[in-house]
């Protein structure tokens, strides 16, 4: 299970509510992208 985020109202959407259509069930946008879980830190030498 994928969680996407709308880039118009930023709420939380599921791969499985979206069907076949990739449409925002709140306010309809078709903008999405995948919220970064992990933030990694990379130390300099």
């Amino acid at each position: 299970m994928v969680t996407y985020k709308c880039f118009k109202c930023e709420k939380k959407i599921k791969s499985e509510e979206l069907d076949k259509r990739f449409v925002c069930p709140h306010c309809g946008s078709k903008i999405f992208y995948k919220p970064r879980t992990k933030q990694r830190t990379i130390k300099a030498i």
